[in-house]
């Protein structure tokens, strides 16, 4: 394993998530990528960096906390965030996936999905969903 992926909302199950990549990648002596989806870069996306930060810190893993724009978020849309997920597994040559579950209601997985769960049946590689 070379390319461990912590997918990050600013959540605390996210968070979680990233705690669990960083173990996982130093274990392994993996490559830690830490990775936000938005349409752009707020002061929102700020606090998620250095919320990501100060977990990493806590570890013995460096690894930089990433933003990966789409502009298809005019709706915040779980499965368009999972589609940048995917994309990012597959352009970056990532082995394994770690994110957070945020056990989304029926109506609000109907209305706009689940990121974890698009992830878990898109991807080509493994998945870990951290509650």
């Amino acid at each position: 394993m070379d390319h461990v992926l912590a997918a990050i909302d600013g959540s605390d199950n996210s968070m979680r998530a990233l705690a669990f990549a960083a173990d996982l990648a130093a274990r392994y002596d993996a490559e830690l990528h830490a990775v936000h989806v938005s349409d752009g870069e707020t002061a929102a996306t700020e606090e998620i960096f250095d919320r990501a930060r100060e977990v990493l810190a806590d570890s013995d893993v460096t690894a930089e906390v990433e933003l990966r724009q789409t502009t298809e978020m005019s709706v915040r849309s779980a499965r368009a965030a999972a589609k940048e997920l995917l994309a990012y597994v597959a352009d970056e040559q990532v082995d394994h996936v770690v994110m957070g579950h945020h056990g989304a209601g029926r109506v609000e997985r109907a209305m706009l999905g689940s990121a974890s769960e698009t992830v878990v049946r898109g991807a080509t590689v493994p998945v870990t969903v951290v509650p």
